[in-house]
């Protein structure tokens, strides 16, 4: 991949050869950010699982203490009361045969997908739609809920998905390059606290493999993987 001169320039700044620590990581990350808008700052996981086999699938969500700066469009499926508890917590989108409609013509504006489990004979049919873009509500993600109040709250609040692809890796967002350091640092333990809970207890060997962050327009910064893990141990969320 051929990267342009802003991108070559940031990328002199970190010894791609090195592990850094967490404090000089997220340091750094400012230093590597070269927009004029505010980047989300990104994470990627390179886990030792073999994505293949179902009982080493990890997937999961968790609610970054810090938030994520982002505004989440939320769409939830759902008929009577819970329509007006989805509204009533802030969702963006509620409604069932009508979304439906408008996702099977093309339409996908909103982030995550939250369903009531009374209708998902309806949802079903939009797996192929959904599933490939990641919006397919998940009773694993937490996202099929009779208690779709509380879910949009935390979908909004700073609750993040993530799961394995083809290749192991996991990635998922951690803030904004706005943040106090420490606000990444807190949601990063966060964040792999709750990959290091959801080990296969079927897996043998070393589980996370490398950690990188990033702001979303530059070079990646190479953690120092067992003082993260360290770190995430001692910290209780």
């Amino acid at each position: 991949m051929q990267h342009g001169k802003r991108y070559r320039d940031l990328a002199t700044k970190v010894d791609a050869t090195r592990f850094y620590s967490l404090d000089e990581a997220t340091a750094l990350l400012k230093e590597t950010s070269g927009t004029k808008f505010d980047e989300t700052v990104d994470i990627g996981v390179k886990l030792g699982v073999d994505p293949r086999k179902a009982d080493q699938m990890v997937r999961g969500t968790v609610s970054l203490p810090k938030g994520t700066g982002r505004d989440v469009k939320v769409l939830v499926f759902a008929r009577g009361e819970k329509e007006q508890e989805a509204a009533q917590a802030g969702a963006d989108f509620v409604g069932l045969d009508d979304l439906a409609e408008k996702i099977q013509g093309g339409w996908f504006d909103f982030d995550v997908a939250v369903a009531t489990p009374d209708v998902m004979a309806v949802v079903g049919k939009l797996g192929k739609t959904l599933g490939p873009r990641g919006l397919m509500p998940s009773p694993k993600a937490g996202t099929v809920t009779f208690d779709v109040g509380q879910a949009v709250k935390q979908i909004k609040g700073g609750r993040v998905q993530f799961r394995t692809d083809r290749t192991g890796n996991i990635h998922a967002v951690l803030g904004k390059i706005s943040f106090p350091p420490e606000d990444i640092k807190v949601n990063l333990l966060a964040f792999i606290a709750e990959l290091v809970r959801l080990r296969p207890k079927t897996f043998k060997g070393q589980y996370i493999r490398s950690i990188y962050i990033s702001a979303t327009m530059g070079p990646s910064i190479k953690l120092d993987t067992k003082e993260v893990a360290e770190l995430a141990r001692k910290e209780e969320f």
